[in-house]
């Protein structure tokens, strides 16, 4: 093969493992951040939100998403190769080195830095400190298993800002009341259902690790959890849709969105299930999460 083709597969090779590094590959993961970030947009008093700001806000969760999946991998560099889910990531099969990883890292903390400089100035001191708030749990969910029997309730902490910034930025303030408070639990409780679910992939693999997981703290009651989780996320978005005026256009997705959570969280309940099963709940929960951002908007009028 000629060198300059054998360059070109090199630096193609490289790209795909930071694209993977930053899990831009699956998308799936970074709807599911930037679901809750529509929620806290669309029931703001001033929704509908202006298009550039959730232009905005679309490119900060990408930005954080890459940074803490970075983050992740980095932590866990000598235990991903020992799990199966996740034996093929970059940093685990050494198509990445450190360096690169660290050096992806700084950059999508700097982009989201420049996001933040470039929200509406009313609220724009008010989401940079929130910003930097959200760093440490970021960085430091990674580490959550090994000391921490619950770790995804850090992850949905850190989900919570994902619906504080937005609302800062749309009316520059957190004087929101009872609808910032239920749309944040919304986020934090639906967030600690479905990564409670995906745990419950690596059950096995963590048991024999040492590693700790909610899956693992709860046991055999872990479906009945994610149901509740994923029935408090439902019932906090309808009250605060309820104190927001959300027009009636709302209501029968919202039913079909509920609906849908109950069920993908009770047939966790039969044994056996194939790990693939529990990959397909994650997208199916990105599927139910924004059919009721659909309902938001269609109640509320586009950007």
């Amino acid at each position: 093969m000629a060198p300059s083709r054998l360059a070109f597969h090199g630096i193609a090779d490289r790209l795909r493992a930071w694209i993977e590094l930053l899990r831009w590959h699956k998308p799936s993961g970074r709807l599911i951040l930037l679901i809750p970030a529509g929620w806290a947009l669309w029931l703001t008093p001033q929704a509908p939100p202006e298009p550039v700001l959730v232009g905005l806000i679309v490119l900060g969760g990408l930005a954080v998403s890459g940074a803490g999946c970075v983050a992740n991998d980095l932590w866990d560099r000598r235990i991903d190769p020992l799990v199966e889910r996740t034996r093929h990531r970059p940093l685990a099969d050494g198509r990445a080195g450190v360096p690169e990883a660290v050096l992806l890292l700084l950059i999508c903390l700097l982009l989201a830095l420049l996001v933040v400089l470039a929200l509406p100035s009313d609220g724009r001191s008010l989401c940079l400190l929130l910003a930097v708030a959200t760093l440490p749990p970021v960085l430091l969910y990674p580490s959550a298993k090994r000391w921490f029997a619950f770790p995804q309730l850090v992850l949905a902490l850190c989900w919570g800002f994902a619906t504080l910034i937005p609302w800062a930025a749309a009316t520059g303030s957190l004087a929101g009341g009872a609808p910032l408070l239920l749309v944040w639990l919304a986020a934090v409780s639906w967030t600690f259902g479905f990564d409670t679910v995906y745990a419950m992939a690596d059950r096995d693999d963590d048991a024999v690790l040492g590693v700790r997981s909610s899956a693992l703290s709860l046991g055999a009651q872990a479906p009945a959890v994610v149901a509740g989780c994923y029935g408090v996320t439902a019932l906090t978005l309808a009250i605060a849709a309820v104190l927001q005026s959300i027009s009636l256009a709302f209501w029968p997705l919202w039913l079909a969105a509920a609906a849908g959570m109950q069920r993908e969280a009770w047939a966790l309940r039969s044994p056996s299930l194939p790990r693939s099963r529990y990959g397909r709940h994650f997208l199916r929960q990105v599927q139910l999460g924004g059919l009721l951002l659909l309902a938001l908007v269609l109640s509320r009028g586009p950007a």
